[in-house]
């Protein structure tokens, strides 16, 4: 089954919906409800990061390898603008 017939959804779309999450919580992103940045809630933005992180493991070997770039790249981004703003302390 087609990926977009199983809902409208792709791989790439799945993960920047949760990608967004995170960058909403490091305050790098306006907030959907009042479409201005916010306040970096940390702890929410490591989560979002372990959720991705977790994802990329699970399906390892599965994903095509546009994706697992896709997936490094994303990841490598989120760390560093977490480390960022965490003041340069990996956490």
């Amino acid at each position: 089954m087609d990926e977009k017939k199983a809902g409208g959804i792709d791989f790439y779309t799945f993960v920047l919906s949760l990608a967004s999450s995170a960058f909403i919580h490091l305050g790098d992103a306006p907030h959907p409800d009042t479409g201005v940045p916010g306040k970096p809630d940390l702890p929410l933005a490591h989560q979002t990061i372990d959720i991705l992180v977790m994802l990329r493991e699970k399906t390892k070997g599965n994903l095509t390898p546009e994706e697992e770039q896709f997936m490094e790249h994303l990841l490598t981004d989120l760390r560093l603008r977490y480390v960022t703003k965490q003041g340069g302390k990996a956490g």
